[in-house]
This record gives C-alpha cells, sequence and structure tokens, in this order.
C-alpha cells in the first residue's frame, strides 16, 4: 500500500521536512541523527494507522526489511552509513512493491548525481582527499529521491491505480492494472 496517497497534508508534510532534515545534517557533519530518522519512520506509522491498518502492507513491512537486511551489509562493507541504511529503510516503509523499484531507481540516480558532483567540485578546488575520506553524504540522494516518488504519488490525487512517477515517453505504451 503507498502509504502518503491518503494521508492528510500535515503529515506529508511532516515526511517532507524531515527527509530536508536528514539531507541537511548529512551535508553538514556526514550524519543523520536517529531523531529524524524516527520521525519518518514514526510518520509512517501513523499513516497505517490513518488508514485503518488495512491493505497489503506486508509489502510495506517486506521493503523495509529488505532495505534494511541488504542496507546492513553495504554498511558492515562501509559502502553506506548507518544513518543513510535506517534513513531509506524507513522511507520504504512508505512504498508498496512497484513503487519500491521507483524509489530505489530515483535514489540510485539521484546518488549518481550527488556523486558527480562531489568528485566534480573536489576537482576544481584540487582537493584529493578531505578529512573525512571522500566520502558522499548519501542522505541528499535518498532525500531527493524519496521527496520525487513520494511527491509524485501524493499529488496524484489519492489513486494508486494512476502512479506514473516519470511522464509516459512518446511511441511507448506502458499497460497498467
Amino acid at each position: 500500500m503507498n502509504l502518503i496517497v491518503d494521508v492528510p497534508g500535515w503529515l506529508a508534510g511532516l515526511v517532507a521536512i524531515a527527509l530536508l532534515a536528514a539531507a541537511a545534517e548529512d551535508v553538514l557533519r556526514l550524519r543523520i541523527s536517529n531523531i529524524t530518522i524516527v520521525v519518518v519512520l514514526g510518520a509512517a506509522i501513523a499513516a497505517m494507522a490513518l488508514a485503518g491498518f488495512r491493505g497489503p502492507l506486508w509489502q510495506n513491512a517486506l521493503i523495509f526489511a529488505a532495505i534494511l537486511a541488504i542496507g546492513t551489509v553495504a554498511f558492515a562493507r562501509d559502502l553506506l552509513g548507518g544513518g543513510d541504511v535506517k534513513l531509506l529503510a524507513a522511507t520504504g516503509l512508505w512504498v508498496n512493491l512497484s513503487a519500491a523499484v521507483w524509489l530505489l531507481a530515483s535514489v540510485f540516480l539521484a546518488g549518481g548525481l550527488v556523486a558527480l558532483v562531489y568528485i566534480f567540485v573536489r576537482r576544481v578546488r584540487g582537493v584529493k582527499r578531505t578529512p573525512t575520506g571522500n566520502r558522499v553524504p548519501y542522505g541528499v540522494a535518498i532525500a531527493a529521491g524519496a521527496l520525487f516518488v513520494l511527491g509524485t504519488q501524493y499529488s496524484g490525487g489519492g489513486s494508486e491505480r494512476n502512479f506514473r512517477p516519470l511522464p509516459p515517453i512518446k511511441g511507448v505504451h506502458i499497460p497498467h492494472r
């Protein structure tokens, strides 16, 4: 169940503010506070309660668990920060299986752009290695991808069946269920 489609505006706004705060925290100190993550997670649980805990919420739980499990492995291999993993998992709780594909694709695309910007800026400045290593604040990518997908769903008028995060491509037909 895509939780964002039926939530009140104040709850959607709270999630957006929390995602922006996570991005800002990550840029400023390469850390995302647990409080920010708990806001995203708690808002998802509140959205489930407002929806009456109906629908196929098992999909949301599966996405949350899968992202957390895979992210934990990435964290153990020093590929992602712990805050990044928790933020992405909490954000994954907001979407069903089909929207999760768009969420992850959007986050990965945003991550590539953030990395390119950081590489470019470091080369222009002549910096080979920073005090924090070559770490990139991936929370920015998570927030950007999540805000894109959740914003697209929220602005879609509350219809999961009409969820299209990208405009249709002329000449390409994608059947809907």
